[in-house]
């Protein structure tokens, strides 16, 4: 739950982009008893064929005083979910589902996946003062929680941000999971903003997806010197979103094509595997420089081995990494998907003043499936293109 003093700078914030007064929070109840919602579910890990429409999935109720219940007006899928459909980090997600062991049920199936959300609160928790049934809001839902291929959807209020108000519903649902996460590595691991990012020069690993595509925009907008490496399609692409230098990864040996290059203050990481073992000489050495990846073994790690021994393994190798490189003058670090209505207020605030992030919306309509919520409940899905684990 949001601080008094954030609760209340939230509030203020949506009372003023709506024209009004703070809201006030009253006892609301839905305006009409349902048992159940149209979505699309798993009931078991596999391929596509295990996704199944329903119109009997549970109505999702409010459990604590800080959730709020929203009308899924549009929503997308990320490589992470698709990921997920093939039982990718279970047993992680489910140990956060229920860490205590009690629940009833033994599954967490019927499962439903999607991340992004964009749609109007319906109903809200008692202690939720920031948001009021009627507003327009966006999220990203946690993994561990049902997800967003439904007509309802429950998310905690601190999980939810009004809505840039220069979207519509279907723009705004390509954005909150890729630019959360590219938000996690850039400014809360590394450590980049806007009062400190001007000037530095910045090297972005798999500029061309999603993550990719708003964190060159992002770091752009803060003033950064933008080094993209993408493939030579994506080129113009990069140009067009500020990039200053853009390498193509096909032209030639990567490392020689950088290392020509003058050395980097941060750099992050969409691509891991054997870039990681020379990235990180790209760095300038004892100057704060930082090398973020969001390419991470710790889910693996607890799928294959189990929720102690993953976690000591993952420990293990993040901590001799950390230090390895620390003793070498530059910080390594690991960097995931974080949801976080403040950072999306944020977010929305470069959306709506004019710093647009138009080309991450179309690079994941491209790269990913979209889902408008008329679609979900016609039983339709739209695929533009099948996408990769992240």
């Amino acid at each position: 739950m949001l601080s008094r003093g954030a609760a209340s700078g939230r509030a203020l914030r949506g009372a003023a982009r709506a024209g009004g007064q703070p809201p006030v929070r009253g006892l609301r109840a839905s305006p009409r008893a349902r048992s159940a919602m149209p979505s699309w579910v798993i009931d078991r890990y596999g391929r596509n064929d295990v996704l199944r429409f329903t119109r009997d999935m549970v109505f999702p109720i409010i459990h604590f005083p800080n959730e709020v219940i929203i009308k899924v007006h549009a929503a997308s899928l990320n490589p992470i979910d698709l990921s997920m459909r093939s039982g990718y980090g279970a047993t992680a997600l489910n140990m956060k589902r229920d860490p205590l062991k009690l629940k009833s049920a033994d599954t967490e199936f019927p499962l439903t996946l999607g991340r992004d959300v964009s749609g109007v609160v319906m109903e809200c928790g008692l202690s939720v003062s920031y948001f009021k049934p009627g507003d327009e809001v966006w999220a990203a839902i946690p993994p561990w929680k049902q997800g967003t291929l439904s007509e309802f959807v429950v998310a905690s209020g601190n999980e939810v941000s009004f809505k840039p108000k220069c979207l519509s519903h279907t723009e705004a649902a390509s954005l909150p999971y890729v630019g959360l996460t590219a938000w996690s590595a850039v400014n809360q691991v590394g450590g980049l903003n806007q009062s400190n990012c001007s000037g530095k020069r910045v090297l972005i690993l798999g500029a061309s997806g999603g993550v990719g595509t708003f964190a060159v925009q992002l770091v752009k907008a803060w003033g950064a010197h933008v080094t993209a490496v993408c493939s030579h399609d994506a080129s113009t692409l990069m140009k067009k979103l500020g990039a200053d230098d853009v390498i193509d990864y096909k032209s030639g040996n990567l490392e020689e094509q950088l290392k020509t290059l003058p050395l980097f203050d941060f750099i992050l990481d969409n691509v891991g595997g054997s870039t990681e073992k020379w990235a990180l000489d790209l760095l300038k050495k004892w100057s704060g420089a930082t090398y973020v990846t969001l390419v991470t073994p710790f889910l693996i790690n607890m799928d294959k081995l189990g929720v102690a021994d993953g976690m000591l393994q993952t420990g293990v190798t993040v901590g001799s990494k950390t230090v390895k490189h620390l003793f070498r003058g530059v910080h390594y670090r690991w960097a995931f998907f974080v949801p976080s209505g403040p950072s999306l207020d944020e977010i929305a605030e470069l959306v709506d003043s004019g710093k647009t992030f138009y080309e991450t919306m179309e690079t994941k309509f491209r790269n990913s499936i979209y889902v408008n919520q008329i679609a979900v409940t016609k039983a339709t899905v739209k695929q533009a293109s099948s996408a990769q684990r992240p």
